[in-house]
């Protein structure tokens, strides 16, 4: 029986979302998502506590890094990745705790956060997955010769939500065969299919208001 992911979400530990560790189950058993990777910004502690306030679905503990060149997020970490680190030894320790790695928005043209295209071309034989669908992009431009130059090399492609909100749960997701290890995830990943959506445009300026009413309130 195949299960659901969305492999990006956040939760109010970073500072553009609201989302609570305890609202997130119950949102996902309603959109009939199985599995959540918890992908805050350079830190793990909502994604822990989502894991500690959760029993019906599971909990895929991560941490999107800010790197040198851009974002990397990490799966199955143990240990939180401090951020400035380069993208190959951000790589190095993602590894060194047996996790995955991934490259969030890449082709998103609006964001300052995604990792440089001379970055990801470098480190293209070193990660497992590309996210070529994110349902918050706005303008995007797909790279078809890194793509292919991804799928030679093994790289899985991915959809993510990047959930801020709760109404972004499930917006992009993976359908695949259960796991119980990161490899076996990465294997199974390889037969996934994807469901996909755009977020609506509104979830933008919400994200800054909230951005700002936290920097006022610090």
């Amino acid at each position: 029986m195949n299960i659901s992911i969305d492999l990006h979400v956040h939760t109010r530990y970073s500072r553009c979302s609201s989302l609570s560790p305890e609202r997130i189950e119950p949102i996902a058993l309603q959109r009939g998502i199985d599995v959540v990777a918890i992908t805050d910004h350079n830190t793990m502690q909502g994604a822990r506590a989502v894991a500690f306030c959760s029993s019906r679905i599971k909990v895929i503990v991560g941490e999107e890094i800010r790197t040198t060149q851009g974002e990397l997020i990490g799966y199955f970490l143990n240990e939180e990745i401090p951020a400035g680190l380069s993208p190959q030894e951000t790589i190095a320790e993602i590894r060194r705790q047996g996790g995955l790695v991934s490259v969030p928005h890449p082709f998103d043209r609006l964001r300052s956060s995604r990792l440089q295209p001379d970055a990801l071309s470098e480190i293209i034989n070193w990660i497992d997955m590309l996210e070529t669908f994110n349902a918050r992009d706005i303008f995007t431009r797909r790279d078809e010769r890194l793509i292919v130059r991804a799928l030679e090399a093994g790289v899985v492609p991915v959809a993510g939500s990047d959930a801020h909100f709760g109404i972004e749960i499930g917006r992009a997701r993976v359908i695949m065969q259960p796991f119980s290890t990161p490899q076996e995830f990465l294997e199974n990943l390889r037969g996934a299919a994807t469901m996909t959506h755009k977020s609506p445009l509104w979830v933008h300026g919400a994200t800054k208001l909230l951005r700002l009413y936290k920097k006022m309130r610090d």
